[in-house]
């Protein structure tokens, strides 16, 4: 089959491999343009471009490319723009989505799901329309999320069942399949991008909510008026036992050897309060 590729973070190489890995003929890629990095201001392709460009393929920036490609499919994984409807009437369009829609469309469906404490998650292969994350869906796989899964891990295990859900689904020619979608079902529940303040642990939360927001990654509070990350935490018997720290202007460490050079008193709390 022949195929155009839009994607552009890391989560999106594996799907791209997958596709080259399973004999498609990946015509063209398109992602974002390239980003300034450091002082020096060079600039660095998204991992999506270094991956096409180490696989031979040709890649561009504008999403217009396409009307000037043949190919019999365009498929999208985390591209990060919004497809316009002159560039869905030139080809059909298919979206790899790590949520199960209708739920947590948009932005950030991994940490959301984590947030919103979800007992599961899956994987919808949906059809590409107008709307943001409100197409057909013509496969679906579903998966628990444990109580100690991190963002990276959810993302790693919806990234090996989506690359074999997507080779599967474009075993058979997009003209079996592309016209039956079936319609989303239930209430539709938007992944708003997170906010830096959600970053910063809210005290006053359960244990249970505090460890889902380190568990989600980025996860802040203060100590002595500066700043420490939670980079991992156990929750025991409704306790929360931090593992991992890291404190400002320092690398991460194992909370022990943290505490043990802080020597905290018994009335310095997390948060300052």
């Amino acid at each position: 089959m022949k195929l155009v590729f839009f994607g552009t973070p890391e989560m999106a190489v594996p799907p791209l491999r997958a596709l080259v890995d399973a004999g498609h003929e990946v015509v063209h890629v398109i992602t974002r343009v390239d980003k300034k990095r450091g002082r020096g201001g060079s600039l660095s392709p998204s991992p999506v471009k270094a991956a096409a460009l180490e696989l031979g393929l040709t890649v561009s920036h504008d999403p217009d490319d396409l009307l000037g490609v043949s190919a019999d499919l365009a498929v999208v994984v985390a591209y990060g723009r919004i497809i316009k409807p002159h560039l869905l009437d030139a080809m059909p369009m298919i979206n790899l989505h790590y949520s199960l829609l209708p739920r947590w469309r948009g932005a950030a469906p991994v940490e959301r799901a984590i947030l919103a404490g979800d007992a599961e998650t899956g994987v919808d292969i949906m059809r590409l329309e107008e709307g943001l994350d409100t197409g057909g869906i013509y496969a679906e796989e579903r998966m628990v999320i444990t109580d100690a899964m991190t963002a990276d891990d959810l993302r790693r295990e919806l990234n090996e069942i989506g690359c074999r859900l997507l080779v599967e689904t474009l075993s058979s020619p997009v003209a079996e399949w592309i016209d039956d979608p079936r319609p989303q079902e239930g209430e539709a529940i938007y992944a708003h991008k997170l906010e830096k303040a959600e970053f910063e642990i809210d005290w006053s939360m359960s244990p249970d909510e505090v460890h889902r927001r380190i568990r989600v990654g980025g996860a802040w509070t203060t100590f002595r008026g500066r700043r420490l990350k939670i980079h991992t935490a156990d929750l025991v018997e409704g306790r929360l036992i931090p593992i991992s720290v890291q404190p400002e202007g320092k690398g991460p460490m194992d909370f022990e050897a943290w505490r043990n050079g802080a020597r905290p008193t018994t009335d310095e709390l997390f948060g300052d309060l």
